[in-house]
């Protein structure tokens, strides 16, 4: 357990965020390699249906993971203010909730899947395999849930070391099982989605595990296994608003993915290689963010105010460096990353309209940096309308921008899309920093 209230809060930080960005990119890396691996073994139709199908579970995964971040402020400031009891049955009541959440999505998401894909102008040739990856992918919303849930309890008390080898082992195993099953065996895109369902799987269990054993004071107790239901309301109010705003991101993808479908399958896989390379850029990010929650989360559940703009600060330098790293490896290597993603007839018209992309994106990386580094900020304020407010604002210039100018200069347009969505959105959110700031001065005046 990682107590944040006191003691410097750069090495806070950085003790918690920097097992984040490695479990990130561990499972970032993994996705990176089965596109790999499926681009190469099975075909860039197979590396297109991916792509389609992606921004649909990134929208499940996303809302899922909303609600137990919601749920992970709670427990944060239940652990800043020593309340164990409220922080156990805060978990129990996220499990049981997120359980039968989850298993409805799961349902449900199976019996839609071919109308989702119609929706998205899947084109013909990649619909039949693309609605056997979507549908067996589903499967692994309940893993999923599940998953997040425990992390979020561990993260509270700012253990994200333990994530991280979760994350880790699941990665590996997925990539060894792809290796095998597709890259030895030559089998199709469906064990692609069945090694993913499975490697969730084995990620859950052992973090079901390790809190039994290792962590008995987070572990709820016989007697609290059920629903809290003023807890379940906070964590809802926490949750949903911080779901809405997880899902915007997804939701703008897959009406983005709509304009790139229409640009041709070249396009279509081009566009689902950079966008590894736009997850190891942003979700990085997002840790650093995440430690920002979590420091000032739990300094606010202590009563620790003049803790809070400091940790703040201090995050924001460490997105400022981390982007000088990514933005420096994308600019050089743009070209070699597009083209470990394809290979034979067509690859080279991928690989430069890619490596196109990611020039222009390795600048505009920067901006994302200072998103996230806000979004932080005020997830661990409890204003988690400013956060949906802010990501709404950015999500639907960028799909206004890139439905202006995708079909005039193709995916080069995408990318400027990008960059005025994070602009504007940081236009929005700065002077209600300076705002609150002036606010908080003014009542530790009087």
């Amino acid at each position: 357990m990682n107590d944040m209230t006191q003691g410097s809060a750069y090495r806070h930080l950085w003790r918690y965020a920097l097992p984040l960005m490695l479990g990130n990119w561990f499972q970032l890396a993994y996705n990176a390699a089965d596109s790999v691996i499926v681009g190469r073994f099975i075909g860039k139709d197979a590396l297109a249906a991916e792509g389609a199908a992606g921004p649909v579970m990134n929208l499940v995964i996303l809302a899922i993971s909303g609600v137990t971040i919601g749920a992970g402020v709670l427990m944060s400031e239940f652990f800043g203010a020593h309340d164990r009891p409220r922080l156990r049955r805060e978990l129990a009541t996220t499990l049981i909730a997120g359980a039968w959440f989850s298993l409805a999505v799961a349902a449900l998401g199976f019996v839609f899947t071919p109308q989702i894909l119609r929706w998205q102008e899947v084109p013909a040739d990649i619909f039949d395999i693309t609605v056997v990856y979507l549908r067996i992918t589903f499967l692994g919303a309940p893993f999923t849930c599940f998953y997040n849930a425990l992390a979020a309890g561990l993260k509270s008390v700012g253990d994200a070391k333990t994530p991280l080898r979760f994350l880790m082992f699941s990665s590996i195993l997925n990539v060894v099982l792809d290796l095998v099953f597709i890259g030895l065996l030559d089998f199709g895109i469906a064990c692609s989605a069945a090694t993913t369902v499975f490697a969730q799987g084995v990620s859950a269990v052992l973090a079901a595990v390790y809190l039994a054993r290792s962590l008995p004071d987070l572990c709820p107790l016989r007697e609290e296994w059920h629903i809290d239901r003023p807890l379940l309301g906070k964590t809802l109010r926490y949750g949903s608003v911080t779901a809405l705003q997880q899902a915007c991101q997804p939701i703008g993808k897959v009406l983005i993915q709509g304009q790139v479908n229409l640009l041709g399958v070249d396009v279509m896989a081009a566009y689902n290689a950079v966008t590894r390379m736009d997850d190891f850029a942003c979700i990085p990010e997002q840790s650093v963010a995440q430690g920002i929650t979590t420091f000032i989360a739990q300094n606010r559940g202590a009563k620790r105010y003049d803790r809070i703009r400091a940790g703040f600060l201090a995050g924001l330098l460490m997105e400022f460096c981390y982007w000088i790293l990514i933005g420096s490896i994308t600019a050089v290597l743009r070209t070699p990353i597009v083209s470990l993603f394809v290979s034979g007839e067509g690859a080279e018209r991928v690989t430069a309209l890619g490596s196109q992309y990611l020039a222009a994106m390795a600048v505009f990386y920067i901006l994302p940096a200072f998103t996230n580094g806000f979004q932080g900020y005020y997830r661990g304020m409890g204003r988690m309308g400013i956060t949906l407010a802010g990501t709404f604002i950015q999500t639907s210039l960028r799909v206004v921008f890139t439905v202006l100018l995708a079909p005039r200069v193709g995916i080069f347009g995408i990318a400027f899309a990008c960059a005025g969505g994070w602009i504007v959105m940081l236009l929005f959110e700065i002077p209600l920093y300076f705002l609150r700031m002036r606010g908080h001065e003014a009542e530790q005046g009087a």
